[in-house]
């Protein structure tokens, strides 16, 4: 059994184009790492998306378990199905923090995808484990892409794909943690 690290690397060194990825593997798997063990501990995840990838929200929530997967179901949520109003202040916010911690009572976290400046992405950042693939911005424990990228929607796919797998090797038992 090998650790998550070496698994990683060695996927993303047979992955067909993900040679971007490979090269940011430092950023990626530490991050995937932590995240992974929340999902193991019973976590469950969040998932905001701001408006130009709400589509990508939409895709993970419905992929990730999906019939074909031989897997067990997993915990993973998409925000508006949970609260779909307005958020306006930091009372809010906490409102909703109670909210979520009272439903996921194994603990959540949010992953967030999209731009640092979204309502979405300042409620995920006040939240202390949350998963965040920002676009445009750098932040200790998160990872960074650019809206500049013509082949953005190209990599949220393959970062979904590799996290799909991680998952997989997880829970059947391929990698430890």
């Amino acid at each position: 059994m090998q650790d998550l690290y070496t698994w990683s690397a060695k996927t993303l060194q047979n992955e067909r184009d993900m040679e971007w990825l490979e090269n940011r593997k430092e950023h990626w798997i530490p991050l995937l790492a932590t995240k992974m063990r929340l999902l193991y501990s019973g976590y469950s995840f969040v998932v905001m998306c701001d408006d130009e990838r709400r589509w990508f929200g939409e895709y993970i929530v419905s992929r990730i378990n999906d019939s074909k997967n031989t897997r067990p179901l997993l915990p993973f949520f998409e925000f508006s199905s949970l609260y779909n109003q307005e958020i306006t202040s930091q009372e809010q916010v906490a409102l909703l923090n109670d909210m979520l911690s009272l439903s996921f009572s194994n603990g959540f976290i949010y992953f967030y995808i999209g731009r640092g400046d979204h309502t979405y992405a300042k409620i995920a950042k006040s939240h202390e484990d949350s998963y965040l693939w920002l676009i445009d911005e750098a932040l200790p424990n998160s990872f960074q892409l650019s809206e500049n990228d013509e082949s953005l929607d190209i990599k949220l796919l393959q970062l979904f794909k590799i996290l799909n797998k991680s998952i997989d090797a997880v829970l059947f038992g391929e990698v430890v943690l």
